[in-house]
This record gives structure tokens, C-alpha cells and sequence, in this order.
């Protein structure tokens, strides 16, 4: 008689990260405690203990995702479902829509916000709600932005509710340009779609400063990447029409914040390789690029009548010293041991040296991209590091000019493990609630130890839903 066949059953396999719907559920639900905390100002310091567990369960769950590996539409809808609470939160984290608000109300008198102050120009309501330190200080924005600004606050009428309804739907269509490109970055790179996505798009900081914090980067970092996206597409077949239109956009991106002119450098090195390469073809493309930026700029402050003020106040950020600078920290140092002159000299100075090396490795990466070294993407977002790193100022939402475009790029490794680390941790950095903390250390410190409390309790609840799942 023929034997009967043995089956033999495997082991199950047990995985380390608790189901993907899980996970997008407890992030949904950091997201509703965060916005709860937000609104819920009166109940200091437990709203803010909410908000910054809130927020802690939003980094816990998006970090736990980078290891469940669920596709990329997934990802796209759990990025929807994360981002409907913060839609009707108060400003987070920053208070900077105000001044968006106060520079509208400048520009919508018929003054120029880029010469004008908040102070100066704008109604006394408005410069209420503006922080302290802008208050006197102009508008840095191109003319772009304060074209929209302006034209919000003519819609608006001044009403702060409106206004920042208004700004927030700006900073989403900026935010689902972003969405639209980075995948289309990573395919140009040859990364998986699933993983820039991970990292670059749904991260925390995209969350906490462009949907919640209502920052203008989201704007610049749509028109800036949709457009470098569409100009590379065009390159193989040499497309110039979509070539153009994909550095017009690029160019408006600039006419909000300048830092994405960056891109303009990446798309004519690209033109210059692909007519043949050499130094020649790289000047040449370059003088290209300079003229289109400033074919745009020309047309954008023509339109808009905003005129070529911003150009004289791109420094007003660099006005307060910033602490997460690296640039500033030799005149921290040199300011505690010899005096607040001494280390505002040294401040200055380092200042310098820092656009000195941004010089110097940009045109480094350049030259790597130029001879077929390194992609496009990676092009970007090595230099936007560098601009990062060693400019003057350093703000949480800032990393983000450089994570979306290594989201793209980056392979697997240390590097790209470095990046998720680094998001998590600024995504932590600074308090959800805007507005200023001095002389509330003890309240700021309750708040944090409640919210890491709860994220805590969290981790260990989700510890306990691992899901088997038996292989046969």
C-alpha cells in the first residue's frame, strides 16, 4: 500500500510590528489628541500634556510603519486619514501664520510688506497676534507669496479665521503637489515609491508644519519639486515646452521662499549633461537658468505689484540667532566665556564661513552630477543639506527642504536610518502649542512627562498586538 504523505507544518513566524491598520488608527488618534490639546488652551498643562502625547504617538506609529512595509496606496489614504484632524487645529507649533496675516494686511493697504513692518503698516489687531520679534521686522517673502497673502486678506477682510482657513487650503494644495511628486522623484532615483513616501511624505514634520503649523514652504516645496519632476521627465526626448513649464514652476516656487532657486541648479546641470556635457554646455545652461529665474521674478513682481522689495529682506530671518544652527553655536560659546560681543562677532563670522562651504559644496555636487557621480535627486538634496545645515537660521519645518528630496534617493542604510532619526527628533523639538514658553519651564516639563507617559503606556499596548502569522 502506497505510504500516506506526511505534511510537515512550519513553525510560525512571529513579525516584530504590530499590524499596519493598527498602526494607522493609534496615529489617527495622536492626530485627534494633538488637535484636542491644541483647542483645549484652558486646561494647562494637561492640554498640552494631550498635545504632546498627541504628537508622540504620531512619531511612535510612523516609525513602526517604516518597518511594516505597506504599499503605497496605503500609505497616500493612512497620510488623508492623518492629516483630516490638524485641518481644524489652531496654528501648531509655530505662530508664523499671523504674520502672514499682519504682511496681508500691509500689502492689501497698498504698501509693500518687504520694506513696510507689520507694526508700521498693518492694523493694530494684527500686529497683536504677530510675535514679538517680527513685529518690526519686514516681510522676506517673494512676490508670490505676498501676492497670495495680499489677496487673502482682501477676501477675508482682515478676519483672522478666515485668514488662516484660507492660508491652511494653500499650504494643502502646496502639500498635494508634494504628494504628486516625490514618488515620481524616486522613480527617476530608482528608489522604492513606497519608501520615499514613508519618509518623506507622511513624516511627522510634513504634519506638524505645513498642514498644522500652515508654513508657506509647503507652497515652495510643491511648485519647487512638481517642477523639477516635470523638467527631468522632459530631458530624454529634449520636450522643451514641458522643459520650460517645469522651470517656470520651479521659478515660482523661488517667488516664494528663494532656497528652491536650488532646483534650477540641478535641472541645468541636468540639461547640460544630457547636450552632451562638458563645462561649456554647463555655463551655458546655467546662464539659461538665470535668466528664466529672473524672467520670473520680473513677471511674478510685475503682476503681482509687489515690486523688487524682498530682495532686500531676505536676511530678516537671519535677525534672531537661532540655537539649532550649528553656525551660531562657536558664538554661544564664545559669548558665555568672553561676552555678548564677542560672541556676536563670532556669530557673524561663522555665518560667513557657512555660506562659504555652501559655495564650495555646491559646486562639488554639481561637478559629481555634471560627470554622471550622482542623480538628480540626490543632487538636490545634498545641496539643500548643506543650505540646511550650515545657513544661519534653522527651523524644525527646514529639514524638510532637504528629507522629501533624500526620501527620493536615499537607499537603504545607515544614512537613510539617520534622516527617519533626525525627523523623529525635530518633530519632537519643539512644543506643539504656538507660543512662547519663557518663564513656564515647570509647566512645559509636567507637560512632557504626562505626554512621554502616556506614549510610553502607548508602546506597550502596542507591544502586545505583534500578530503571527503562521506559514504553511
Amino acid at each position: 500500500m502506497p505510504s500516506t504523505p506526511t505534511h510537515r507544518r512550519t513553525a510560525p513566524v512571529t513579525t516584530t510590528t504590530p499590524a499596519p491598520e493598527l498602526l494607522r488608527w493609534t496615529g489617527f488618534g495622536g492626530a485627534v489628541l494633538l488637535t484636542a490639546g491644541a483647542w483645549a488652551t484652558r486646561a494647562v498643562p494637561m492640554a498640552l500634556a494631550l498635545a504632546i502625547a498627541g504628537a508622540g504617538l504620531v512619531v511612535l506609529t510612523w516609525a513602526l510603519l517604516g518597518r511594516a512595509r505597506p504599499d503605497a496606496r496605503w500609505l497616500r489614504r493612512t497620510l488623508a486619514w492623518w492629516c483630516a484632524p490638524l485641518l481644524v487645529a489652531p496654528p501648531l507649533f509655530s505662530a508664523d501664520v499671523f504674520s502672514y496675516l499682519a504682511q496681508g494686511d500691509v500689502a492689501a493697504r497698498g504698501l509693500d510688506p518687504n520694506v513696510v513692518s507689520p507694526a508700521a503698516g498693518a492694523s493694530a489687531e494684527a500686529v497683536a497676534r504677530v510675535g514679538v520679534y517680527w513685529r518690526e521686522t519686514p516681510s522676506p517673502y517673494g512676490p508670490l507669496f505676498t501676492a497670495v497673502e495680499r489677496a487673502i486678506a482682501q477676501v477675508t477682510g482682515g478676519d483672522p479665521v478666515a485668514g488662516i482657513v484660507l492660508h491652511r487650503l494653500a499650504a494643502v494644495l502646496g502639500l498635494l503637489l508634494v504628494v504628486w511628486a516625490v514618488p515620481r522623484l524616486a522613480a527617476i532615483a530608482g528608489t522604492p515609491v513606497r519608501t520615499a513616501l514613508w519618509l518623506g511624505v507622511l513624516n511627522p514634520l510634513v504634519l506638524w508644519h505645513l498642514v498644522g503649523g500652515v508654513h508657506n514652504d509647503a507652497l515652495m516645496l510643491g511648485l519647487m519639486l512638481s517642477g523639477t519632476v516635470i523638467a527631468l521627465h522632459a530631458l530624454p526626448e529634449l520636450r522643451w515646452w514641458p522643459f520650460t513649464a517645469g522651470v517656470v514652476l520651479i521659478g515660482l516656487g523661488a517667488q516664494v521662499k528663494l532656497p528652491a532657486l536650488v532646483a534650477l541648479a540641478v535641472v541645468g546641470t541636468a540639461l547640460a549633461r544630457r547636450l552632451g556635457g562638458g563645462w561649456v554646455r554647463f555655463v551655458a545652461a546655467g546662464a539659461g537658468m538665470v535668466v528664466a529665474a529672473a524672467g520670473v521674478s520680473v513677471a511674478t513682481a510685475l503682476a503681482g505689484g509687489s515690486g523688487f522689495g524682498w530682495v532686500q529682506a531676505l536676511g530678516t530671518p537671519s535677525k534672531i540667532n537661532s540655537w539649532m544652527a550649528p553656525t551660531n553655536w562657536p558664538g554661544y560659546l564664545a559669548g558665555a566665556v568672553f561676552g555678548p560681543e564677542s560672541g556676536q562677532a563670532m556669530i557673524s563670522s561663522a555665518r560667513v564661513a557657512g555660506f562659504v562651504l555652501i559655495l564650495c559644496g555646491v559646486a562639488v555636487v554639481l561637478s559629481r552630477q555634471l560627470r554622471g557621480g550622482i542623480s538628480e535627486v540626490t543632487a538636490l538634496g545634498m545641496m539643500m543639506s548643506l543650505i540646511v545645515v550650515l545657513g544661519p537660521v534653522i527651523q524644525p519645518w527646514y529639514l524638510l527642504w532637504a528629507v522629501l528630496p533624500l526620501a527620493a534617493c536615499l537607499p537603504a542604510g545607515p544614512r537613510r536610518t539617520g534622516v527617519a532619526v533626525l525627523a523623529g527628533v525635530f518633530a519632537l523639538l519643539v512644543p506643539p502649542l504656538a507660543g512662547n514658553f519663557a518663564g513656564r519651564v515647570p509647566e512645559l516639563i509636567t507637560a512632557y512627562v504626562l505626554g512621554v507617559a502616556l506614549v510610553g503606556g502607548a508602546y506597550l499596548v502596542l507591544r502586545q498586538a505583534r500578530v503571527s502569522v503562521a506559514q504553511s
